[in-house]
């Protein structure tokens, strides 16, 4: 029955495949019988691979075991859970935190937690698939508005006739655009329409900030609420949702995603907040791979690619069609540098690309070799 549809797939250039990777270090991998050069993950920072985080890992695993065993609310809430979630709040400047077992938990339980279906939700239209899981599932009135467009949002917020409660929903840095959401007038629309402001920090948490608190922090605004991930930046696996206590019980109580799902293993905890604890001590993590950004950035325009304005870790080197993305990608394969092609439903029709992220454990021989291939490739294939 799914012949069909696979045969669709294939000819519009949007079929998948897993592909086994063997990790030699941090950025090398083997990859069909290939070492490549990895500029294809979200581990910004390097953390995965830190020494004292593998430690409080592995001590984690001596003393607790591999799982957490069942639910938290059965039997699976570790004490580790405990001092993660306080370190989590005073990073984010909050009175409490909850931890998920991904990002896509924490986004999906509080949209549909805070949302019924006599409410609005703004949502940008780039916004990430659990955002939008979220918002479908909470029942609430969907508005989509233009990426970034505050004029067209407030459009929408002062056309909008409806009883219940305002809410405006985005990413703050982009996954697949690498640019940042325009936090300050999203929050000075959000106080003039009454709305709650939901900013999801996947990408900025760790990266972003004077001590890597977010992308929030590098607006210099103050949220109500925080949410994220731990598996970016931080090197590891899990959501958050930081905020008053009121707010976490509720979540508690309520979240489905939360309340029937085995908690995350000790290991993954203890890394986790070793991590947290490692980013104000190691800035020169966020400032080599933002450094490392803004060099490529620079020269892969110079050197005729379309790569839109930012500068996160988030490199996307925009090509249009899914043929000449897939095309890219397979040539860098075959010279040894892996960055995926990234096609829709990932990324709007007609803006397939290659997704380039940075790492601050990326050599500038690696980054030499990643654009040397890029380079070439390019006008090899007419694409520059």
């Amino acid at each position: 029955m799914f012949d069909e549809e696979l045969v669709k797939l294939k000819e519009n250039g949007l079929y998948r495949h897993l592909r086994a990777q063997t990790y030699l270090s941090p950025n090398i991998a083997l990859i069909e019988g290939r070492e490549v050069i990895l500029f294809s993950g979200n581990d910004y920072l390097g953390f995965s691979s830190h020494p004292k985080i593998k430690q409080a890992a592995c001590e984690a695993i001596a003393k607790y075991g591999t799982s957490a065993r069942a639910s938290r609310l059965i039997s699976g809430n570790n004490e580790l859970y405990r001092t993660l979630e306080m370190v989590l709040a005073e990073f984010k400047g909050k009175e409490a935190a909850l931890v998920f077992p991904t990002g896509y938990h924490a986004n999906l339980s509080l949209l549909t937690v805070l949302a019924t279906k006599n409410d609005v939700i703004y949502m940008d239209k780039l916004s990430h698939a659990s955002l939008y899981d979220g918002c479908l599932l909470s029942g609430a009135i969907l508005r989509r508005y233009r990426h970034n467009d505050l004029n067209h949002l407030e459009n929408l917020l002062a056309g909008e006739a409806s009883s219940g409660r305002p809410f405006i929903v985005t990413e703050g840095v982009f996954s697949m655009d690498g640019d940042l959401a325009p936090l300050p007038g999203l929050k000075n629309l959000a106080d003039n329409y009454g709305c709650l402001l939901l900013v999801d920090d996947a990408h900025g948490t760790g990266v972003l900030g004077l001590d890597g608190q977010g992308t929030s922090d590098h607006c210099g605004i103050k949220l109500e609420i925080e949410m994220g991930t731990l598996s970016k930046a931080l090197g590891g696996l899990g959501g958050y949702v930081a905020g008053d206590q009121g707010l976490i019980n509720f979540l508690i109580n309520r979240a489905r995603p939360f309340i029937f799902t085995t908690g995350l293993p000790p290991a993954t905890l203890a890394g986790a907040k070793a991590a947290i604890e490692l980013i104000a001590k190691e800035p020169w993590r966020r400032e080599r791979v933002l450094n490392l950004a803004k060099r490529v950035r620079k020269i892969l325009k110079e050197t005729g690619y379309n790569i839109p304005h930012g500068f996160s870790p988030i490199v996307p080197i925009i090509l249009g069609g899914e043929e000449q993305a897939l095309a890219l990608a397979k040539h860098c394969l075959k010279k040894g540098l892996f960055i995926p092609a990234i096609r829709t439903p990932a990324v709007p029709k007609n803006q397939a690309r290659l997704r380039m992220t940075l790492s601050a454990l990326h050599s500038d021989k690696e980054v030499e070799q990643a654009l040397e291939i890029l380079t070439s490739a390019g006008k090899e294939l007419e694409l520059i």
